[in-house]
């Protein structure tokens, strides 16, 4: 039987090339697996109809984008996800769902080896290759780019001379990954970091600069998910989808970033998340009223090492199955309504209400009605300061020895 290799196809030029490339280069049929995680553009048929036409014996086609939002975005909105505290894990949490079909497709079809259009500079090539020796550890990897010296003018000259039927052409500089929660744009002239980002970077974001009328809206939580928005009952993808709109009307969710990759070397990247941005700012403040003390500045800190193991690759790994079951604790109080003013670049929160509160308002006064008891005060800074004082005084008397 002749072998099978499963490629991640996004319908572009390298991917397009790569069914062919492979086949001449291995030996092997090649099955193109294409998976919607709500990046728009074309439908998936006519997606299908390209591998097919360049060669793919077969071609595995999958709407996932309500999968990816559930059960890739939703969690990374709970653990506030940003990595470095800037980068919202746009491409990082589409792998795990992209690895996820890419293995149900070599069982289905009998392929022994999974193939991925990655570099051997980036990120992704981890991630898919991670995952997929998680979930699939009798399956092989290669990457055309990386281990056949596919380059992007053999690309052009592979398709020109075969026919087929996929746009070639050397204009686009850029790199660009998105999906619903965001968009990844490197590469090019942005490569020198002293250049700034020129308007046509940009697409998920209008300008900043001279934005409409502030635009107020009402995000409802319950255990850390956005279920309504202004009142209307949404699903995560609605909600993410309606925030990108909203928000990205206003230029909400711009992130340009010199980001550390976990091969080693810096990378600039800009990001759009509009409604990632939007949706994390809300939550951040819902947690603020809903979490207690102990517990959230701990939850900061699970945070940003969740957020580290997602960026690595680690999306599958027994650690951050752990830091899912904290982080999923956290949530069981989160739930109420944000206001925020989206304007201007800007996503401001200026209301927050909870059936399940921690702020008290009779205690935070400072009007009549004050339930706070101000003389407990002196004795709690006495003991809450006497270690210092005692170790200052120790300090004291060695040094005057």
């Amino acid at each position: 039987m002749t072998e099978r290799i499963v490629l991640a196809y996004s319908g572009g030029l390298d991917t397009s090339v790569a069914i062919g490339w492979i086949g001449e280069a291995t030996g092997a049929e090649v099955i193109a697996v294409a998976v919607d995680v709500g990046q728009g553009g074309e439908s998936l048929e006519t997606i299908r109809q390209r591998a097919l036409g360049c060669g793919a014996v077969e071609a595995y086609v999958a709407d996932a984008s309500d999968e990816f939002a559930n059960e890739y975005c939703m969690p990374t909105l709970k653990a506030n996800g940003l990595y470095q505290g800037h980068y919202p894990l746009v491409s990082a949490i589409s792998r795990p769902v992209i690895v996820k079909h890419l293995v149900k497709a070599a069982r289905e079809f009998g392929a022994t080896t999974v193939a991925h259009g990655c570099t051997g500079k980036g990120n992704d090539q981890v991630r898919f290759e991670v995952g997929i020796q998680t979930l699939g550890p009798d399956l092989k990897c290669i990457a055309p780019v990386r281990d056949l010296a596919l380059t992007r003018d053999k690309a052009i000259a592979f398709a020109e001379e075969k026919g087929l039927p996929i746009e070639t052409t050397k204009k686009n500089p850029y790199s660009i990954d998105q999906n619903v929660w965001g968009r990844a744009v490197e590469t090019g002239y942005l490569e020198d970091i002293w250049n700034a980002p020129t308007k046509d970077i940009y697409d998920y974001t209008a300008t900043p600069e001279f934005p409409p009328a502030p635009d107020e809206v009402v995000i409802s939580f319950e255990a850390g998910i956005p279920v309504a928005i202004d009142g209307v009952k949404v699903t995560p993808l609605q909600a993410i989808k309606e925030l990108n709109r909203r928000a990205g009307a206003q230029g909400v969710g711009r992130i340009d970033v010199v980001e550390d990759r976990l091969v080693g070397i810096k990378s600039r990247e800009i990001y759009e998340a509009p409604g990632a941005m939007a949706l994390i700012t809300a939550h951040k403040h819902l947690e603020d009223i809903t979490v207690e003390r102990e517990q959230a500045r701990f939850k900061a800190t699970v945070g940003q090492r969740w957020s580290e193991l997602v960026y690595d690759g680690q999306w599958f790994s027994p650690l951050k199955r752990s830091l899912d079951a904290f982080i999923e604790d956290t949530q069981k109080y989160v739930s109420g309504d944000i206001r925020m003013t989206l304007h201007g670049g800007q996503a401001i929160v200026n209301g927050r209400r909870s059936d399940t509160s921690l702020y008290d308002f009779n205690l935070a006064t400072y009007d009549t009605g004050d339930t706070f008891d101000q003389s407990m005060a002196r004795g709690f800074i006495e003991l809450w300061g006497m270690s210092a004082k005692v170790a200052s005084g120790r300090d004291i008397r060695v040094a005057g020895q």
